[in-house]
């Protein structure tokens, strides 16, 4: 596979009465590129969803993180030690699903005004918690292409409270795949299982899949890491991306 030279930078998203800041990879070039949004884990955009960023944008996309965090944490990032998972959760525990699907809508049209890209659809891809921001954020129109890792609590929860993310499930227009491990010790199967069923119902164009592995499977900087389910996926995700979002494949 031959990889498009890429330039990154850091940026910031307006949204009504903040500035949201972001990290921005675009392949080199005049384009126009399909664009996607790459949402964190609890631990901020943090090396490791730069580098998924910069992953992306060298397939041939547009790729930006932005903070989820903004409100709660300007700037934050951390590692994974238990102390830095008790802090990423503190700032999780104090967004709100209206405020994220704001920002992830402030961030497509961010994205919208950039020359370089192709602003008719886009994709949208997150782990951990922002796995679980992606399943919220797929019910967005524009949002054509969902890959959703490991989001815990879809199916019991939302957040800022109220009724669980599942049902909103209807909403989705596009296409979405939903990556799992099945020793993931935060999400129980049998949520795995009634995600599926509630995508079924609703005929939703999805497909989820299952790993003999632990959360966090995708994340090389961590002690849960699964080469063989991460690189699995990632062919899942660039198919995905590819159909959906219009970017023909390279040899």
């Amino acid at each position: 596979m031959i990889q498009t030279e890429i330039y990154t930078t850091y940026t910031q998203v307006p949204n009504e009465d903040i500035q949201i800041d972001a990290y921005l990879a675009q392949p080199l070039g005049a384009g126009p590129f399909p664009a996607v949004v790459v949402v964190q884990e609890i631990f901020g955009v943090n090396k490791h969803i730069r580098e998924v960023t910069e992953k992306i944008a060298k397939e041939g996309y547009v790729a930006i993180a932005p903070s989820i965090y903004q409100r709660q944490a300007p700037g934050f990032e951390v590692g994974y030690t238990e102390e830095d998972i008790t802090l990423g959760r503190k700032y999780k525990e104090k967004t709100k699903a209206s405020e994220l699907l704001r920002d992830i809508q402030a961030t497509i049209n961010y994205l919208k005004k950039l020359s370089t890209v192709k602003s008719d659809k886009f994709g949208c891809i997150g782990f951990c918690f922002g796995g679980h921001v992606t399943y919220l954020a797929a019910t967005l129109p524009e949002i054509q292409a969902t890959a959703s890792f490991y989001g815990a609590g879809i199916t019991t929860g939302t957040p800022g409270g109220g009724k669980p993310t599942i049902t909103l499930t209807a909403k989705i227009s596009g296409t979405i795949y939903c990556f799992f491990g099945t020793e993931d010790p935060l999400i129980p199967i049998e949520q795995v299982d009634q995600i599926e069923a509630e995508l079924q119902k609703h005929q939703i164009k999805h497909q989820v899949f299952r790993y003999p592995a632990n959360h966090g499977f995708f994340c090389d900087h961590r002690s849960s890491y699964n080469a063989q389910a991460a690189a699995d996926a990632w062919v899942k995700t660039k198919q995905l991306f590819t159909e959906k979002l219009g970017l023909k494949p390279r040899p």
